[in-house]
């Protein structure tokens, strides 16, 4: 289309998103491209600006400027033969509602301006014996290893998606951080807001704020030292809220940043020798099953941390008590 064209919000059409309202009638339109238009005033709602998650209701006026071609698009074909075997290797655990991923380290669970492969471009290599790929409900960090869950239905999306939400399931990280943390197990507390600048989801940060500063949120982190092995400590993380980047942030504001960590850091050297890698695993899950039942996973550790706990002395059989999630 290389002319301005004034569509009008069909009755059938509904209260929907200006996004995916643009996203039907042009779907040869990336999120990106849509939300680049929108911030340059191009796409106008009955003649004023708009925000890609305003509601359109029927009647009102679209204005919609001149579009890229069709066929300027690279064609998505689906995953290769290998990236299916690649993110079939993945899977932990499958029924006719979840699947369970073992995330490993710097994967991109979703694309970015400077992500050219991640996980959600994967997921047609998941629909197994059903023709829909299967839905993510939550988020891992790029550096981050460990369970993911994806849910295979919309009604299993909708449970899984509430149960995070509402705090319902319960996560175990294990960490290798620097030093000793001291006290050996507690509680770390505080409200954390997006730092300014940080824009790109590569790049996202946080930082302490102030009760009250706008963007502010509270979070909880619990810790406990499973074994120390003098300028290294394996811990197990409990998040009691789930915010961006809070496991890392606490853990170097605690003063002991986990192990590889890019961004968070502390005064502690590296000791010698290990990967670089971030060493930060999401080990076990438990939430409500779509089906009514307790969903129950835990996820190996990946090779580099495996590498580490050979080279610094630690047992996994250790780990089993320090918030031992599946005690009755």
């Amino acid at each position: 289309m290389k002319q301005v064209e004034t569509l009008e919000v069909g009755p059938d059409e509904g209260e929907v998103r200006l996004d995916r309202w643009f996203r039907r009638r042009f779907p040869h339109l990336t999120q990106s491209q849509i939300e680049k238009l929108l911030r340059t005033g191009q796409i106008r709602v009955d003649g004023a600006r708009a925000k890609a998650a305003d509601r359109l209701n029927p009647g009102q006026v679209v204005r919609v400027p001149p579009l890229p071609d069709p066929e300027t698009r690279p064609v998505y074909e689906g995953p290769s033969e290998k990236d299916t075997a690649f993110v079939k290797s993945l899977v932990i655990y499958r029924d006719a509602d979840v699947i369970a991923l073992n995330k490993p380290h710097g994967l991109a669970v979703q694309g970015g301006s400077k992500t050219a492969r991640h996980l959600d471009m994967l997921l047609d290599g998941l629909t197994f014996e059903y023709r829909e790929k299967p839905k993510l409900v939550h988020r891992l960090d790029r550096d981050t290893s460990g369970i993911l869950l994806l849910a295979r239905n919309p009604r299993a999306a909708a449970m899984l998606s509430r149960a995070f939400k509402t705090r319902e399931t319960r996560k175990l990280y294990w960490a290798v951080v620097l030093g000793a943390p001291k006290p050996p197990e507690g509680e770390m507390r505080g409200w954390l807001k997006k730092a300014s600048g940080a824009h790109e989801s590569d790049r996202e940060q946080i930082r302490a704020a102030a009760h009250g500063e706008e963007g502010a949120q509270f979070a909880i982190t619990d810790y406990a030292t499973i074994s120390n092995a003098g300028k290294a400590s394996w811990v197990a993380l409990k998040p009691v809220t789930g915010r961006t980047h809070q496991l890392r942030f606490h853990m170097a504001e605690l003063g002991c940043a986990i192990l590889g960590d890019p961004k968070y850091k502390c005064d502690l050297e590296t000791p010698g020798g290990l990967d670089a890698k971030l060493h930060l695993h999401a080990r076990a899950l438990e939430c409500p099953h779509p089906n009514g039942s307790t969903l129950s996973l835990v996820a190996p550790i990946p090779p580099h941390m495996k590498n580490t706990f050979e080279a610094l002395g630690f047992e996994e059989r250790d780990g089993r008590r320090p918030f031992e999630l599946f005690e009755t």
